[in-house]
């Protein structure tokens, strides 16, 4: 079984917004986008807006979200990732989790920080090409 994760893509023209994770025990010192896991009851869409606004206070309608890939990956475990795009929302992207994320930034999508969360960076590079799905990170199997 496959854990779902949502991750937002907050796009502003050729930037989007990515957050420093930092105090979290995984991943820290790398960039992320803003992510989360659903809630019981919760679809994916209901979750993006509202880990948006957790993490980042905007305010995003769930028709102004866009489903640009799907990333089957493997990490320490199985996991289907969701990646939304949203280029309108209310209010301006504030670091809402200073506990967890040193701090938010626009980054140019030809110009990614290197230091970024290896299937994050691996999702928006396939984006960037028009593949709305991929795989990464599945053991080599033999026969």
């Amino acid at each position: 079984r496959a854990q779902v994760d949502v991750h937002l893509i907050l796009r502003r023209g050729p930037e989007i917004l990515l957050g420093l994770r930092h105090g979290t025990g995984w991943a820290d010192g790398c960039w992320r986008l803003p992510s989360g896991h659903g809630e019981t009851g919760e679809p994916a869409t209901r979750t993006a807006v509202r880990e948006a606004h957790e993490e980042t206070t905007v305010t995003i309608r769930p028709g102004d979200l866009r489903l640009v890939h799907v990333l089957h990956h493997h990490t320490d475990s199985a996991r289907m990732a969701l990646f939304f795009e949203a280029t309108r929302w209310s209010g301006q992207p504030t670091n809402a989790e200073p506990d967890k994320c040193a701090g938010l930034r626009w980054f140019a999508l030809a110009d990614l920080p290197e230091q970024m969360i290896p299937y994050a960076r691996y999702a928006l590079d396939h984006c960037a090409m028009g593949e709305v799905y991929g795989e990464r990170g599945w053991p080599e199997h033999t026969s």
